[in-house]
């Protein structure tokens, strides 16, 4: 069978030490190619661009490129009641992104809103559910006897540490 040498993706493995871009799939060099390390560095670095005040309050969402119909955008989800202050700061982060970049990277800013309703999850048995699989964790709690149910669950505890 005849492989063809000019591919991109390599067809058959080679033994020792290869490139990290050989090991990467199509679809994410695309991505990489079409400037996605600016949002990886974006959000990497997003506590030094935007400052404390606003890193608890926002975060980038996705970062759109420039193209023939659009400018480059950086979409930034805002937790509701805190939109005004990150609006007169938006030309602060602008100059501090282009800044960290070196070059024009970001020339709008959009903000999109959420709420922040915190849910909290409260468990019966919080230990006893961590510990065994949820099959085998009725058939113990089926178990009359206290005194086996206990040491059970101290087994199902030995194994997990295994």
């Amino acid at each position: 069978m005849y492989f063809k040498k000019y591919t991109k993706q390599r067809n058959k493995s080679i033994q020792g030490l290869r490139s990290f871009k050989d090991t990467l799939p199509k679809n994410i060099k695309k991505v990489i190619n079409k400037k996605g390390h600016i949002y990886s560095e974006t959000l990497s670095n997003w506590k030094y661009i935007v400052g404390d005040n606003l890193f608890k309050v926002c975060y980038p969402k996705s970062f759109k490129n420039s193209n023939k119909f659009g400018v480059s955008t950086l979409l930034i989800m805002v937790r509701r009641g805190h939109e005004v202050d990150l609006e007169y700061s938006k030309k602060e982060i602008i100059d501090k992104m282009n800044s960290f970049f070196g070059y024009p990277v970001v020339e709008k800013l959009k903000f999109y809103y959420f709420d922040d309703e915190k849910e909290t999850f409260s468990k019966e048995n919080d230990q006893i559910e961590n510990v065994t699989n949820k099959k085998y964790q009725k058939k113990i709690f089926d178990v009359k006897n206290e005194k086996i149910k206990k040491s059970l669950l101290e087994l199902t505890k030995v194994f997990r540490e295994k």
